[in-house]
């Protein structure tokens, strides 16, 4: 039990963050009203196109954990030990993503994980679900919320405080309160989008790809990826420019189509049976980041998860800093009676953290698309693992401090990085005859990371 004011909670998106918190706040006795506007998603499919897989990694595992549902959750899940690059020629080869046995990430369906959080919300009995209703307005002047009823088109209001706004990167309640000038928002689009597709399962049912990676095709300006699915098939993900020589805007045809799978991925293509009617049917997504402030009005509203810091997904954190910032709300609970003195403290908490996250994802598509085939970078990965290894109360690669290590902040990571990436590269410019001095190692450690 909180000593917060005992008023029902309301969270406008059941989407997988709004699920889960209402798992946590009704674990705390708390009374939760879930407004979402899609169709109860236990009873209709998933949307198609739309990020299906998602990489599970240590933050959203502890949520999960927190939330007591991971237990329901592991059947889902397929650990990944690193990527798996593919090269023009049909090479592939294994880039681990750490070193120790539990240093993988987990690919899981959207779908199916959503599923699960929504069932547990359900069993508790203060958690009403409400779906297919829709937030037309925030209206914090008067108090109110107002939605509309997608099956009978009939509007209703209710009192907006205190309100989780967990309802995604096109939240309308930002939309609504950025309208009316009561927050700031940026939105900053990525120049390149994407579109999914499927790698089906053998005739066996199972992968036809190694099953324990994430398979990247990195070309330089765009790539293809692929995550398995529990089913035996692969989901695959081309992100491209939109506009430009090599871009979606370019492939006007079957043939374009045809040529660049052919000539960039062609031994991805010999397992998309169906990739020319997929490309043709899935949706073409969009990319970006978005910047708000504040994240919350008073006591009346925060904004959680995309609907205040929507990342671009190329270092697989959007769901797990979502998961983040309902563990970290959950653990301020206990800690304020009033809900402006919660909110303001959540958003101070996790605004520099969530900032870090999204230079950090924007940084890492430039190296899964490009970098991973640069020699110096594989070799400065080599020499950050002995580093770790031979230091490991110090240097702890940032891949693995945002993957592995929830105790270190995303802050706390993008900093240290960046000071690692200079051991790195000093290291790396004095090799002796190829060989690192681990004397020299050892000082510059000692003098830069606490």
């Amino acid at each position: 039990m909180t000593s917060l004011p005992d008023r029902p909670v309301k969270i406008v998106g059941a989407g997988l963050a709004g699920a889960l918190l209402a798992v946590l706040l009704a674990r705390r006795g708390l009374a939760v009203d879930v407004f979402d506007r899609r169709p109860d998603p236990r009873l209709a499919g998933s949307e198609r196109g739309r990020s299906i897989n998602l990489a599970l990694a240590s933050r959203g595992i502890a949520a999960l954990e927190r939330a007591g549902v991971i237990e329901r959750i592991r059947p889902l899940l397929i650990p990944m030990r690193g990527r798996m690059i593919h090269s023009l020629s049909g090479e592939t080869q294994l880039q681990p993503y750490g070193q120790r046995q539990d240093e993988v990430i987990y690919s899981v369906s959207r779908g199916d994980l959503n599923r699960v959080l929504i069932e547990e919300a359900a069993r508790h009995p203060r958690v009403r679900l409400r779906f297919r209703q829709t937030c037309v307005a925030a209206m914090p002047e008067t108090g109110l919320l107002r939605f509309r009823d997608e099956g009978t088109n009939s509007e209703c209001t209710v009192p907006i405080a205190p309100t989780f706004a967990t309802d995604g990167a096109g939240s309308a309640i930002r939309t609504s309160l950025a309208r009316a000038g009561l927050i700031g928002v940026r939105e900053d689009r990525l120049d390149h989008d994407y579109r999914e597709l499927t790698i089906p399962a053998g005739r066996d049912g199972h992968h036809v790809m190694e099953a324990h990676a994430l398979h990247i095709w990195p070309r330089g300006g765009f790539m293809l990826i692929a995550l398995p699915n529990t089913d035996g098939s692969f989901t695959a993900t081309l992100f491209l420019a939109r506009s430009g020589a090599d871009s979606f805007e370019s492939l006007t045809g079957r043939e374009r189509i045809t040529a660049l799978f052919q000539s960039q991925f062609a031994d991805a293509a010999q397992l998309m049976p169906r990739l020319l009617e997929e490309f043709a049917a899935n949706p073409q997504g969009q990319l970006g980041t978005v910047y708000t402030r504040p994240w919350h009005l008073g006591g009346q509203v925060l904004l959680l998860g995309d609907a205040a810091h929507a990342i671009v997904p190329f270092h697989g954190q959007g769901m797990n800093a979502a998961f983040e910032d309902c563990l970290v709300l959950d653990s301020l609970l206990d800690q304020h009676d009033t809900w402006e003195a919660l909110f303001a403290e959540a958003e101070r908490s996790r605004l520099p953290n969530t900032a870090a996250i999204a230079q950090m994802a924007l940084e890492n598509y430039v190296e899964m698309r490009d970098t991973v085939r640069d020699p110096t970078y594989l070799r400065r990965k080599e020499l950050a693992m002995a580093l770790e290894r031979r230091f490991p109360d110090r240097f702890i690669p940032r891949y693995s401090m945002v993957m592995f290590h929830p105790e270190i902040s995303y802050a706390e990571a993008l900093r240290r990085g960046t000071v690692q990436e200079g051991v790195l590269a000093e290291l790396d410019a004095h090799r002796a005859h190829g060989e690192v001095d681990f004397e020299r190692a050892r000082a510059l450690i000692a003098e830069r990371l606490t």
